[in-house]
Protein backbone atom coordinates (compact mmCIF):
# COMPACT_ATOMS: atom_id res chain seq x y z
CA UNK A 1 0.00 0.00 0.00
CA UNK A 2 1.83 3.11 -1.41
CA UNK A 3 1.04 5.95 1.36
CA UNK A 4 0.04 9.03 -0.20
CA UNK A 5 2.60 11.69 -0.63
CA UNK A 6 1.94 14.34 2.00
CA UNK A 7 -1.05 13.14 3.75
CA UNK A 8 -1.07 11.16 6.92
CA UNK A 9 -1.85 7.78 6.80
CA UNK A 10 -4.79 7.05 9.96
CA UNK A 11 -5.11 4.30 11.96
CA UNK A 12 -7.79 3.55 13.42
CA UNK A 13 -7.23 1.24 16.68
CA UNK A 14 -10.24 -0.27 18.03
CA UNK A 15 -10.40 -0.44 21.63
CA UNK A 16 -12.73 -1.35 24.48
CA UNK A 17 -12.63 -2.67 28.24
CA UNK A 18 -9.91 -4.83 28.98
CA UNK A 19 -8.10 -4.78 26.29
CA UNK A 20 -4.60 -5.73 26.41
CA UNK A 21 -2.34 -2.79 27.15
CA UNK A 22 0.70 -4.51 24.96
CA UNK A 23 -1.47 -5.36 22.03
CA UNK A 24 -2.58 -1.26 21.86
CA UNK A 25 1.09 -0.42 22.67
CA UNK A 26 3.43 -2.40 20.72
CA UNK A 27 2.16 -1.46 17.79
CA UNK A 28 1.35 1.96 18.11
CA UNK A 29 5.46 2.72 19.03
CA UNK A 30 6.34 1.18 15.71
CA UNK A 31 4.04 3.44 13.92
CA UNK A 32 5.24 6.17 16.02
CA UNK A 33 8.91 5.38 15.89
CA UNK A 34 8.48 5.18 12.45
CA UNK A 35 6.94 9.02 12.19
CA UNK A 36 10.28 10.20 13.81
CA UNK A 37 12.15 8.68 10.98
CA UNK A 38 9.84 10.27 8.49
CA UNK A 39 6.84 8.98 7.96
CA UNK A 40 3.22 10.28 8.25
CA UNK A 41 1.30 7.92 10.86
CA UNK A 42 -1.81 9.13 12.25
CA UNK A 43 -2.99 7.16 14.88
CA UNK A 44 -6.57 7.51 15.97
CA UNK A 45 -7.66 5.40 19.39
CA UNK A 46 -11.70 4.30 19.13
CA UNK A 47 -14.17 2.37 21.32
CA UNK A 48 -17.70 1.49 21.00
CA UNK A 49 -19.66 5.30 22.05
CA UNK A 50 -16.21 6.81 21.68
CA UNK A 51 -15.76 6.47 25.97
CA UNK A 52 -12.49 5.58 27.36
CA UNK A 53 -11.62 2.25 28.03
CA UNK A 54 -10.02 0.36 30.84
CA UNK A 55 -7.16 -1.56 30.14
CA UNK A 56 -5.88 -5.17 31.11
CA UNK A 57 -3.71 -3.54 33.88
CA UNK A 58 -6.48 -1.04 34.91
CA UNK A 59 -5.14 1.44 33.22
CA UNK A 60 -6.81 3.87 31.47
CA UNK A 61 -6.67 4.76 27.81
CA UNK A 62 -8.49 8.02 26.22
CA UNK A 63 -10.16 7.58 23.10
CA UNK A 64 -10.37 10.31 19.90
CA UNK A 65 -13.94 8.85 18.32
CA UNK A 66 -16.87 6.78 18.68
CA UNK A 67 -15.92 3.88 16.87
CA UNK A 68 -19.74 3.69 15.68
CA UNK A 69 -19.74 7.13 14.52
CA UNK A 70 -21.37 7.86 11.19
CA UNK A 71 -20.19 6.67 8.31
CA UNK A 72 -19.75 10.42 6.68
CA UNK A 73 -17.74 11.42 9.48
CA UNK A 74 -14.10 11.95 8.36
CA UNK A 75 -12.84 10.66 11.56
CA UNK A 76 -14.09 7.07 11.43
CA UNK A 77 -12.40 6.72 7.61
CA UNK A 78 -9.12 4.58 8.02
CA UNK A 79 -6.35 3.24 5.44
CA UNK A 80 -5.90 0.91 8.25
CA UNK A 81 -7.75 -0.47 10.96
CA UNK A 82 -6.29 -2.44 14.28
CA UNK A 83 -9.01 -4.61 16.08
CA UNK A 84 -6.86 -5.28 19.35
CA UNK A 85 -7.18 -8.49 21.53
CA UNK A 86 -8.33 -8.81 25.35
CA UNK A 87 -8.10 -11.78 27.85
CA UNK A 88 -11.90 -12.03 27.77
CA UNK A 89 -11.61 -13.92 24.52
CA UNK A 90 -12.28 -16.44 23.32
CA UNK A 91 -13.43 -17.03 26.50
CA UNK A 92 -17.09 -14.52 26.44
CA UNK A 93 -18.67 -14.00 23.33
CA UNK A 94 -17.83 -10.53 21.11
CA UNK A 95 -20.94 -8.07 22.72
CA UNK A 96 -23.16 -6.99 20.02
CA UNK A 97 -21.57 -2.86 20.64
CA UNK A 98 -17.93 -4.15 19.95
CA UNK A 99 -18.95 -6.72 17.05
CA UNK A 100 -20.71 -3.51 15.48
CA UNK A 101 -18.00 -1.18 15.75
CA UNK A 102 -15.36 -4.03 14.31
CA UNK A 103 -17.80 -4.44 11.11
CA UNK A 104 -18.00 -0.30 10.87
CA UNK A 105 -14.53 0.30 10.77
CA UNK A 106 -13.77 -2.68 8.64
CA UNK A 107 -15.97 -1.36 6.09
CA UNK A 108 -14.59 1.99 6.38
CA UNK A 109 -11.27 0.98 5.71
CA UNK A 110 -8.41 -0.20 2.98
CA UNK A 111 -7.00 -2.56 5.50
CA UNK A 112 -8.26 -4.45 8.36
CA UNK A 113 -5.96 -6.37 11.07
CA UNK A 114 -6.10 -8.09 14.38
CA UNK A 115 -3.54 -8.65 16.94
CA UNK A 116 -3.85 -11.38 19.20
CA UNK A 117 -7.19 -12.68 20.50
CA UNK A 118 -8.45 -9.57 18.30
CA UNK A 119 -8.84 -12.12 15.72
CA UNK A 120 -12.14 -13.67 17.56
CA UNK A 121 -13.59 -10.07 17.30
CA UNK A 122 -13.11 -10.18 13.27
CA UNK A 123 -13.85 -13.59 12.79
CA UNK A 124 -17.32 -13.43 15.06
CA UNK A 125 -17.92 -10.28 12.57
CA UNK A 126 -17.97 -12.62 9.54
CA UNK A 127 -14.53 -10.57 8.26
CA UNK A 128 -12.61 -14.04 8.29
CA UNK A 129 -14.49 -16.62 6.63
CA UNK A 130 -12.67 -18.44 3.91
CA UNK A 131 -9.39 -16.20 5.12
CA UNK A 132 -5.77 -17.66 6.69
CA UNK A 133 -5.72 -16.58 9.43
CA UNK A 134 -4.03 -16.78 13.13
CA UNK A 135 -4.03 -15.68 17.08
CA UNK A 136 -1.93 -16.47 20.02
CA UNK A 137 -1.04 -20.29 20.46
CA UNK A 138 -3.32 -20.71 23.29
CA UNK A 139 -6.02 -20.32 21.21
CA UNK A 140 -5.56 -21.41 17.39
CA UNK A 141 -7.90 -24.93 17.78
CA UNK A 142 -10.63 -22.98 19.67
CA UNK A 143 -10.43 -20.49 16.69
CA UNK A 144 -10.78 -23.34 14.54
CA UNK A 145 -13.34 -25.18 15.70
CA UNK A 146 -15.24 -21.94 16.75
CA UNK A 147 -15.23 -20.40 13.61
CA UNK A 148 -14.67 -23.38 10.82
CA UNK A 149 -14.82 -21.26 7.80
CA UNK A 150 -11.55 -19.63 9.12
CA UNK A 151 -8.38 -21.37 7.76
CA UNK A 152 -6.63 -21.08 10.85
CA UNK A 153 -2.49 -21.00 10.71
CA UNK A 154 -1.14 -22.27 14.24
CA UNK A 155 2.52 -22.03 13.77
CA UNK A 156 2.54 -18.34 12.04
CA UNK A 157 3.87 -14.99 13.90
CA UNK A 158 1.06 -13.36 11.41
CA UNK A 159 -0.69 -13.94 8.63
CA UNK A 160 -1.48 -11.53 5.22
CA UNK A 161 -4.39 -12.67 3.36
CA UNK A 162 -5.79 -9.91 0.95
CA UNK A 163 -6.02 -6.65 2.79
CA UNK A 164 -6.80 -8.47 5.88
CA UNK A 165 -3.87 -9.28 8.93
CA UNK A 166 -3.82 -11.01 11.75
CA UNK A 167 -1.09 -11.43 14.36
CA UNK A 168 -0.21 -14.24 16.84
CA UNK A 169 -0.47 -13.61 20.53
CA UNK A 170 0.83 -10.00 22.27
CA UNK A 171 4.05 -9.40 21.23
CA UNK A 172 3.47 -10.36 17.50
CA UNK A 173 1.61 -7.13 17.05
CA UNK A 174 4.72 -5.34 17.09
CA UNK A 175 5.92 -7.73 13.86
CA UNK A 176 2.40 -7.15 12.34
CA UNK A 177 3.03 -3.33 12.63
CA UNK A 178 6.55 -4.26 11.05
CA UNK A 179 4.49 -5.87 8.28
CA UNK A 180 1.96 -3.05 7.74
CA UNK A 181 5.16 -0.41 7.55
CA UNK A 182 7.54 -2.36 5.17
CA UNK A 183 4.50 -2.78 2.91
CA UNK A 184 3.89 1.25 3.01
CA UNK A 185 7.27 2.84 2.98
CA UNK A 186 9.63 -0.40 1.78
CA UNK A 187 12.25 -2.39 3.69
CA UNK A 188 15.00 0.05 4.83
CA UNK A 189 12.33 2.06 7.13
CA UNK A 190 10.95 -0.68 8.65
CA UNK A 191 14.32 -2.28 9.55
CA UNK A 192 15.60 1.17 10.82
CA UNK A 193 12.28 0.85 12.98
CA UNK A 194 13.23 -2.48 14.09
CA UNK A 195 16.44 -1.76 15.27
CA UNK A 196 15.45 1.14 17.21
CA UNK A 197 12.93 -0.75 18.95
CA UNK A 198 15.70 -3.39 19.09
CA UNK A 199 13.27 -6.01 18.24
CA UNK A 200 13.78 -8.45 15.02
CA UNK A 201 12.44 -7.03 11.28
CA UNK A 202 11.67 -10.66 10.97
CA UNK A 203 11.40 -13.43 13.80
CA UNK A 204 12.61 -16.63 13.45
CA UNK A 205 10.78 -19.46 13.50
CA UNK A 206 6.79 -19.66 14.00
CA UNK A 207 4.77 -19.03 17.31
CA UNK A 208 5.18 -22.80 18.31
CA UNK A 209 8.29 -22.48 19.71
CA UNK A 210 6.74 -20.54 22.37
CA UNK A 211 4.19 -23.03 23.36
CA UNK A 212 5.00 -24.97 26.73
CA UNK A 213 3.72 -28.07 24.99
CA UNK A 214 3.23 -29.84 22.18
CA UNK A 215 0.64 -32.56 23.25
CA UNK A 216 -2.30 -33.70 21.74
CA UNK A 217 -5.29 -34.15 23.89
CA UNK A 218 -5.84 -37.07 26.75
CA UNK A 219 -7.77 -40.21 25.59
CA UNK A 220 -10.81 -41.05 26.70
CA UNK A 221 -10.48 -44.77 27.09
CA UNK A 222 -8.12 -46.64 30.27
CA UNK A 223 -6.17 -48.71 27.40
CA UNK A 224 -5.18 -45.55 25.48
CA UNK A 225 -4.50 -43.53 28.74
CA UNK A 226 -1.89 -46.50 30.24
CA UNK A 227 0.12 -46.37 27.31
CA UNK A 228 0.58 -42.82 27.12
CA UNK A 229 1.62 -42.96 30.85
CA UNK A 230 3.90 -45.96 29.56
CA UNK A 231 5.44 -43.47 27.07
CA UNK A 232 5.47 -40.52 28.84
CA UNK A 233 7.61 -42.30 32.54
CA UNK A 234 10.20 -43.34 29.63
CA UNK A 235 10.32 -41.20 26.48
CA UNK A 236 14.23 -42.85 25.12
CA UNK A 237 12.17 -46.84 25.46
CA UNK A 238 11.12 -48.99 23.07
CA UNK A 239 7.75 -47.58 21.78
CA UNK A 240 7.07 -49.30 18.13
CA UNK A 241 3.67 -50.10 17.56
CA UNK A 242 4.21 -53.88 17.97
CA UNK A 243 5.76 -53.14 21.25
CA UNK A 244 2.73 -50.32 22.51
CA UNK A 245 0.03 -52.96 20.91
CA UNK A 246 1.71 -55.66 23.31
CA UNK A 247 1.49 -53.99 25.85
CA UNK A 248 -2.12 -52.84 25.32
CA UNK A 249 -3.16 -56.43 24.52
CA UNK A 250 -4.64 -55.61 20.84
CA UNK A 251 -3.17 -55.58 17.95
CA UNK A 252 -1.39 -53.07 15.70
CA UNK A 253 -4.40 -52.81 13.67
CA UNK A 254 -6.84 -52.31 16.70
CA UNK A 255 -3.92 -49.69 18.37
CA UNK A 256 -3.90 -47.80 15.36
CA UNK A 257 -7.68 -47.55 14.67
CA UNK A 258 -8.21 -46.30 18.84
CA UNK A 259 -5.09 -43.59 18.13
CA UNK A 260 -7.01 -42.33 15.28
CA UNK A 261 -10.46 -42.17 16.94
CA UNK A 262 -9.68 -40.99 19.99
CA UNK A 263 -6.55 -38.20 19.65
CA UNK A 264 -6.26 -38.26 15.63
CA UNK A 265 -2.72 -39.45 15.32
CA UNK A 266 -1.10 -43.03 14.38
CA UNK A 267 0.85 -44.05 17.74
CA UNK A 268 4.48 -43.72 16.09
CA UNK A 269 2.95 -39.75 15.84
CA UNK A 270 2.51 -39.44 19.32
CA UNK A 271 5.09 -40.77 19.94
CA UNK A 272 7.44 -38.32 18.00
CA UNK A 273 5.40 -35.93 20.02
CA UNK A 274 6.05 -37.00 23.55
CA UNK A 275 10.00 -37.21 22.38
CA UNK A 276 9.97 -33.65 20.79
CA UNK A 277 7.91 -32.51 23.83
CA UNK A 278 10.58 -34.19 26.62
CA UNK A 279 13.66 -32.77 24.45
CA UNK A 280 12.10 -29.07 24.43
CA UNK A 281 11.55 -29.27 28.26
CA UNK A 282 15.34 -30.40 28.52
CA UNK A 283 16.57 -27.46 26.40
CA UNK A 284 14.22 -25.61 28.72
CA UNK A 285 16.24 -27.05 32.00
CA UNK A 286 19.74 -26.69 30.47
CA UNK A 287 20.12 -30.09 29.29
CA UNK A 288 22.64 -30.00 26.11
CA UNK A 289 21.54 -30.54 22.76
CA UNK A 290 23.11 -33.87 22.81
CA UNK A 291 21.95 -35.13 26.33
CA UNK A 292 18.24 -34.08 25.15
CA UNK A 293 18.76 -35.48 21.81
CA UNK A 294 19.90 -39.22 23.76
CA UNK A 295 17.46 -38.98 26.72
CA UNK A 296 14.41 -38.39 24.86
CA UNK A 297 14.61 -40.70 22.19
CA UNK A 298 15.98 -39.27 19.54
CA UNK A 299 19.24 -41.45 18.91
CA UNK A 300 21.36 -38.51 17.61
CA UNK A 301 21.22 -34.31 17.44
CA UNK A 302 21.11 -34.36 14.40
CA UNK A 303 17.73 -36.37 14.28
CA UNK A 304 16.88 -33.85 17.00
CA UNK A 305 17.80 -30.78 14.70
CA UNK A 306 15.63 -31.67 11.90
CA UNK A 307 12.65 -32.45 14.48
CA UNK A 308 13.40 -28.66 15.85
CA UNK A 309 13.60 -27.21 12.63
CA UNK A 310 10.33 -29.16 10.81
CA UNK A 311 8.17 -28.06 13.85
CA UNK A 312 9.34 -24.56 14.75
CA UNK A 313 11.66 -23.54 12.43
CA UNK A 314 14.45 -23.02 14.76
CA UNK A 315 17.10 -25.24 15.11
CA UNK A 316 17.60 -27.23 19.20
CA UNK A 317 20.63 -24.75 19.56
CA UNK A 318 18.79 -21.38 18.88
CA UNK A 319 15.54 -22.61 21.12
CA UNK A 320 17.52 -23.51 23.98
CA UNK A 321 19.78 -19.93 23.70
CA UNK A 322 16.55 -18.52 23.22
CA UNK A 323 15.00 -19.57 26.29
CA UNK A 324 17.34 -20.71 28.59
CA UNK A 325 17.61 -19.25 32.23
CA UNK A 326 18.18 -15.24 32.68
CA UNK A 327 19.98 -16.18 35.82
CA UNK A 328 22.13 -18.85 33.79
CA UNK A 329 22.78 -15.78 30.91
CA UNK A 330 24.18 -13.38 33.73
CA UNK A 331 26.25 -15.71 35.53
CA UNK A 332 29.84 -14.97 33.97
CA UNK A 333 31.84 -17.51 32.23
CA UNK A 334 35.67 -18.70 33.79
CA UNK A 335 38.12 -16.04 33.60
CA UNK A 336 35.88 -13.58 32.92
CA UNK A 337 35.70 -10.39 35.38
CA UNK A 338 31.93 -9.52 36.79
CA UNK A 339 31.20 -6.49 38.56
CA UNK A 340 34.43 -5.01 38.93
CA UNK A 341 35.98 -8.07 40.51
CA UNK A 342 39.14 -10.07 39.26
CA UNK A 343 37.97 -13.89 38.41
CA UNK A 344 40.25 -16.57 40.34
CA UNK A 345 42.11 -18.54 38.48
Amino acid sequence: MEQTHGAAHRVGILVFDGVKLLDVAGPSEVFTEANRLGAAYELVLCSPGGEQVVSSTGMRIPVDADANADTNADDVRFDTVLVMGGDAFPGHPVGAELLAAARHLAGHASRVSSICTGAFILAAAGLLDGRRATTHWKHTQTLRRSYPEVLVEPDAIFVRDGSVYTSAGVTAGIDLALALLEDDHGDELARSVAQSLVVFLQRPGGQSQFSPSLRGPRPQGPLLRAVFDAVAADPAGDHSVSRLASRAGVSTRHLTRLFQNEVGMSPAKYVELIRFDAAKAMLDAGHSVTSAAERAGFGSSESLRRAFVSRLGVSPRAYRQRFRSTQRQRRPAPGIRAAGIPAKD
